[in-house]
């Protein structure tokens, strides 16, 4: 028996194989026709879109969904601008939590304050009670920790990274970030991944990449996560990063073994590993992989059938990593590798160099481009890391989309919000006027290119015959060629902080079920 078919018209549509269409009827999951209202077929239903806009559903290529449903119930720390501040939240905040509770808090970012001072161990005690406390930094690779927590696990002061004042980083921040998460039960990490996955539904987001491993997540986390994929909200595709783990991967169910591998940290904690040293602090940051490590993962993928995958920022990590394809490629061939479509997440700190080994073993670069709107710019934390020049060149979109590197956009949330057309605008008004993409190739980039990564390629189109996943929204800036206005028409207001209001999602259709209406509860 087949489900009733569904007519949905009098919209604008992204369609660029019909750009005159404006209705599309679903049937059995699929667009079984599009084309203009008034050469519409019969329909069990019809839905009246009154003029929205009806786009592909997006795809966040980099997500930690539990993180994002604990980050959204929890002590959100991206507003705090001060020690003090800092302070104030978290008291705030423990003074409704039972004695035993632990305080988990994310996203406070120093290179933002005039004072960059951060609270010790002992005044996150004073501030929570006696409570354990542990806050993540906006990069989620080191956070600040109270001395209670601290207390709880012992091992931690041998382990690297380790720092007596509260903020870890390195394996030590591994340490008490499973001890703090350890406090979550098992109900409680269910229901902040459908807190999560229904947000993400609300914004107009059909499916997402989740980035697991043991350093992120532990594996029943991870297969729940999986469990619930698409049952009432988005589709959930996942990476399990462990060295070596090709096997363990394909057994719990991801698509591949990558993800959140670690090539080195990030730039926010100064763990990114770099090629010259870091402006505002010593040495390079820390490279986690060796060329021969990398190697052989990506020959544990081959001989297994997954993609791969690496996160790595800093240049000189990336290019330990394009020394490990290279040394794969001499074993397994350069097709084999690019068929495979491997990954590297954010691929920030990059050269042409970097860029052309890219093109070379047909490399996905899984980026970020609120990661750009947020820390590029004059006197923001890429400058303070890296200087001016070098942080003209970070998350180069524009230049690896001009040579043909395949991208693939998302959040890296709870690092950066859930805000898909936000991105779009982020990677169309990047800081450096040489990285800006177009909206349209920013757009395919945020739906398509998602798709394409985890190799279902026949997906993010209005096409006859493609699943019916997309999204309807309002468009209050209005409608230019079939995508939403995300640009003031003033030159000069444009930018990273450009005003012009962005769209909001009415409808979310994923194979044909309805899994958000606006409105409903």
């Amino acid at each position: 028996m087949t489900n009733p078919s569904t007519l949905y018209r009098g919209g604008v549509l992204h369609c660029p194989a019909d750009p005159s269409a404006t209705a599309l009827l679903v049937s059995d999951g699929r667009i079984a026709w599009l084309g203009t209202d008034g050469d519409a077929p019969p329909a069990d239903r019809v839905v009246d879109l009154d003029g929205a806009l009806v786009t592909p559903a997006f795809v966040d290529a980099h997500v930690h969904a539990t993180d994002t449903g604990l980050a959204l119930s929890g002590l959100e720390l991206s507003g705090v601008r001060s020690a003090a501040q800092l302070l104030d939240a978290v008291a705030g905040f423990a003074a409704g939590l039972p004695a035993d509770a632990v305080v988990l808090g994310h996203g406070w970012d120093e290179s933002g304050w005039s004072d960059p001072a951060l609270p010790d161990a002992a005044a996150l005690d004073r501030a929570a009670g006696g409570r354990r406390v542990y806050l993540s930094q906006a990069s989620i690779h080191s956070a600040l920790v109270s001395s209670a927590l601290l207390a709880a696990c012992p091992q931690v002061a041998q382990a690297a990274g380790f720092d007596a004042s509260g903020w870890l980083r390195r394996d030590a921040h591994h340490v008490v970030r499973a001890a703090a998460q350890g406090s979550v039960s098992r109900a409680q990490r269910v229901a902040a991944q459908r807190v999560a996955l229904s947000h993400a539904a609300s914004l107009g987001i059909a499916a997402v990449h989740e980035c697991g491993g043991p350093d992120i997540s532990d594996e029943e986390d991870f297969t729940g996560l999986l469990g619930i994929s698409g049952a009432g909200v988005p589709e959930v595709y996942g990476y399990w990063g462990e060295l070596g783990g090709a096997a363990r991967a394909r057994e719990l169910g991801a698509v591949g073994a990558g993800g959140d591998l670690f090539a080195d940290g990030a730039l926010g904690s100064r763990t990114a590993h770099v090629s010259q040293a870091y402006g505002d602090g010593e040495g390079c940051g820390h490279g986690y992989l060796t060329v021969e490590q990398v190697r052989d993962h990506l020959l544990d993928c081959a001989a297994h059938g997954m993609q791969g995958g690496f996160h790595a920022i800093g240049d000189a990590a990336i290019g330990t990593v394009l020394d490990g394809f290279a040394a794969a490629a001499a074993t397994v061939g350069v097709e084999r590798l690019r068929a495979a479509r491997h990954r590297i997440e954010h691929a920030e700190i990059m050269n042409r160099r970097l860029i052309a080994r890219f093109v070379e073993y047909g490399v996905v670069a899984s980026m970020q481009p609120a990661f750009d709107r947020l820390w590029g710019g004059a006197g923001r934390m890429y400058e303070a890391r890296l200087g001016l020049d070098r942080s003209l060149e970070s998350n180069p979109m524009g230049a690896m989309h001009s040579v043909g590197v395949a991208l693939a956009f998302g959040s890296d949330s709870p690092v950066t919000p859930l805000d898909p057309w936000g991105s779009v605008r982020a990677a169309a008004a990047h800081h450096n006027p040489a990285q800006r993409m177009s909206v349209r190739a920013a757009f395919a980039a945020h739906t398509r290119g998602g798709w394409r990564a985890v190799h279902l390629d026949v997906e993010g189109v209005l096409a006859l015959g493609a699943p019916a996943t997309f999204a309807v929204w309002s468009t209050p800036a209005g409608v230019e060629r079939g995508l939403p206005v995300l640009q003031a028409e003033d030159p000069e207001v444009r930018g990273p902080e450009d005003p012009t209001p962005l769209p909001v999602c009415r409808r979310l259709v994923l194979r044909g079920e309805v899994i958000y209406e606006e409105g409903s509860s």
